[in-house]
């Protein structure tokens, strides 16, 4: 056969193969279609103006006062009730749509990775009573129930609420009630929500360390909390980083904190609610002006992404004896290490579970007016198989989900393959960045840009989301899913792949076997594990996606995910919040079966995706 120089520059392989050049082109052709096209479909309409490129849209934005403008309004105030009583009132300080943006994501980025590195460092340096019940409780939070969990954290904060209970009536170390509202509501719902995401990364970051680094630098004199500073932070700074800018990402395109706090006029005074809002209110949800503000969250988050790359690859991590057997430093905990880690810490992780443990107090009670619901009953849980409306959003989202599933778990495979094993590729590097960078694209973004493409390229057809009444959003949806948490499976199965020797492929291409039998006969069956450990958690996170679930899919009540549903059921005067919470239950179930599951076919703990 003949050599081709093309062949060997785009795909590695100096021979044409039907196989690799699948493998490129197919995950390569899928992101451009749906994902780099859509962009600049909205691209396109947020720089036209009166038919001619302009910045006209992005200036508008960025001098406008209600977008940017000097700090106003006070952060908090001392109300006095109808009973006479005072409260300390905390909502936060407006500077605009953009920088209150900003500000609330760099604000969760600094809670979570303060609360994410202290459980992480306790729980890989400590061996104390109690740990492993405290390794469960820490899987709590990760159990996420949209909506319904920030509800939750909402009524902690409220006069009677747990809090003011626990500190206020109880402890006596508040002077006053506190309630908080507006920004700082959403900042401290986030950073409830997002912390495992760091406490994972910082977790395995920790783990990881060697050993014989810190007792080298005890040796030269360094203790304590300089120890900690100069030699076992900045070791484990890569997983922090990466924890920390995800949950920086997420808490730019959350919408599930804006719109349980949206009764405050500044949690509305977000990008992301703003955009959500255009599509509920179906006024300017077309405008050029929300394409560009789409664009200005897309360029954060994506900056945010790449500079926390960048700052993380100036520096060395790397450790000569990685990849040698060694046991992680844990010690027993010294008295007031322990004081510490049982009234401190220990608290902090139960204050921070108790919004998953309200989810279902909530499903299961008749109402919740004080401290603590009143009455028990499983009507809502009922509700679930017995009411044919919540039936069809369940049967919704499985659909939706498995589709998406299927078509993850094609792209993750052959792209994954593609740049694990021809290294030699000028495509390789493109495909793994293209493969990664949708976790760097906020849902709303995605969920604005389909907006905009699908109407231009499908207008007047069930593809149309301006097509109110004909608009099903199956298809759509399915796209949508694949992009968003296909970086997620592409994780787990590269990592399979990178396990496997190329030595065994090689050797049955030797002996006779084409590249499809290799593939299928020896590499898929190696990494089987990997690949259902992948599909489970991208069904999860597929089963409970918010940004896209609650905008193009609930254009049309016949086609609601669950996410839609459970906005709704918030939000609506003829809503309930005990419907929300069992939907939620039913969510949690399923991430508790999947993630224990993955546990157990994938034989290891499973974390967030990193950037590293």
């Amino acid at each position: 056969m003949k050599v081709s120089k093309w062949s060997e520059r785009l795909f590695g392989t100096p021979l044409f193969d039907p196989v690799v050049t699948t493998s490129f082109l197919f995950p390569l052709l899928y992101l451009v279609a749906f994902l780099i096209i859509p962009v600049l479909a909205m691209l396109a309409v947020a720089f036209e103006y009166n038919g001619h490129f302009s910045f006209h849209w992005f200036t508008s934005i960025l001098t406008s006062e209600y977008y940017i403008s000097w700090p106003t309004g006070e952060f908090s105030r001392l109300v006095t009730l109808p009973n006479g009583e005072q409260i300390y009132y905390v909502q936060g300080v407006d500077f605009g749509v953009i920088l209150n943006s900003i500000i609330v994501s760099l604000s969760v980025m600094i809670l979570t990775t303060i609360l994410g590195t202290v459980f992480a460092f306790v729980m890989a340096r400590y061996d104390f009573p109690g740990k492993n019940i405290v390794r469960i409780l820490l899987f709590v939070p990760l159990l996420v129930t949209p909506f319904v969990n920030v509800f939750i954290v909402k009524k902690m904060f409220l006069p009677n609420g747990l809090i003011n209970w626990l500190f206020y009536d109880i402890l006596h170390i508040f002077p006053h009630r506190i309630v908080i509202d507006g920004l700082v509501g959403v900042i401290v719902a986030q950073a409830m929500t997002y912390y495992p995401i760091v406490y994972l990364n910082a977790y395995a970051s920790f783990i990881n360390i060697d050993p014989t680094l810190e007792e080298q630098a005890e040796n030269l004199g360094s203790r304590g909390f300089h120890l900690f500073r100069t030699v076992t932070f900045p070791l484990a700074l890569p997983g922090i980083a990466a924890g920390a800018t995800l949950v920086g990402i997420f808490s730019l395109e959350d919408l599930a904190a804006p719109i349980v706090f949206q009764g405050n006029p500044l949690a509305r005074k977000l990008m992301s609610f703003q955009i959500y809002s255009a599509f509920t209110s179906g006024f300017n949800v077309g405008s050029p002006q929300l394409a560009a503000l789409a664009l200005i969250m897309l360029t954060i988050a994506i900056l945010m992404f790449l500079g926390i790359r960048k700052y993380v690859s100036l520096r060395q991590y790397a450790m000569l004896s990685k990849g040698g057997r060694w046991k992680p430093r844990v010690a027993k905990p010294k008295g007031w290490q322990a004081v510490l880690i049982y009234l401190v810490v220990l608290p902090m992780l139960l204050i921070s579970i108790f919004p998953q443990v309200g989810v279902v107090l909530l499903a299961f009670s008749e109402s919740w007016v004080g401290t603590w619901p009143e009455g028990f009953t499983t009507a809502h849980i009922q509700s679930i198989i017995t009411q044919p409306d919540i039936e069809r959003v369940i049967m919704n989202s499985i659909m939706y989900s498995t589709a998406a599933i299927i078509v993850i778990l094609l792209l993750s495979l052959t792209a994954s393959y593609a740049s694990s094993r021809f290294k030699k590729s000028q495509l390789g590097p493109i495909l793994d960045s293209l493969s990664t960078i949708p976790i760097a694209v906020p849902g709303i973004v995605i969920a604005m840009s389909y907006f905009f493409f699908f109407a231009k390229v499908f207008p007047d057809t069930p593809l149309d989301p301006t097509n109110l009444l004909g608009f099903n959003p199956a298809m759509v949806l399915v796209l949508a899913y694949s992009i968003r948490r296909l970086p997620f499976a592409a994780r787990s199965i590269s990592a399979g792949i990178q396990q496997v020797h190329v030595s065994l492929e090689e050797a049955a291409l030797n002996l006779g076997a084409g590249r499809w039998k290799a593939l299928t006969g020896i590499l898929i069956p190696l990494i089987l594990l990997n690949l259902l450990g992948g599909a489970m958690l991208s069904f999860v996170y597929c089963m409970s996606e918010t940004s896209v679930g609650i905008t193009l899919g609930s254009i049309n009540p016949d086609y609601y995910p669950i996410t839609a549903r459970m906005v709704e059921l918030m939000t609506s005067a003829v809503g309930s919040a005990n419907l929300a919470a069992a939907l939620g239950v039913f969510l949690m179930t399923v991430q508790i079966i999947a993630i224990v599951l993955a546990n157990v076919i994938t034989k290891q703990r499973y974390s967030f995706i990193g950037l590293t």
